[in-house]
């Protein structure tokens, strides 16, 4: 494994992200295996809170599904790094807090969330919403 997969994967212990992730992964249901760059992939989530296709907790990536892509575990995995770097827990209010400014600029959760922009909104699967755009009431 790469080096800075490792610091992650350490980091992510340290932090207790990934305990944090681990324990949310037995609460929900999901079944554990490991995935690659140092990343364990929790299939079979039961909640549907939080809404995502996947979402990471320190290293630990959860998705109801039974498999994910391979561009989705790359975005993924810049998730678990944005865990090391934010230095675990604290990740959890900043993101929040990123993703409200997203609603507030564009009306979608993830276009102008800086940590979804830094892990690809492509490869996370979602859409690149111009500054201006602003969901009316009573369109669809």
């Amino acid at each position: 494994m790469n080096r800075r997969f490792r610091f992650r994967r350490v980091a992510n212990y340290i932090n207790l992200s990934t305990p944090l992730g681990l324990l949310i992964s037995i609460i929900g249901g999901a079944v554990r295996r490991p995935g690659p760059d140092g990343l364990i992939l929790a299939f079979g989530y039961r909640y549907r809170f939080p809404i995502a296709g996947a979402f990471t907790v320190g290293n630990v990536v959860l998705t109801r599904q039974d498999s994910l892509g391979e561009r989705l575990i790359l975005h993924e995995g810049r998730h678990a790094t944005q865990w090391a770097w934010c230095v675990g827990l604290p990740m959890l209010p900043l993101y929040l807090v990123s993703m409200l400014l997203s609603m507030i600029i564009c009306g979608h959760q993830a276009s102008y969330n800086i940590f979804e922009r830094l892990a690809d909104l492509d490869d996370g699967g979602y859409p690149r919403k111009p500054l201006w755009w602003r969901r009316s009431k009573g369109t669809g």
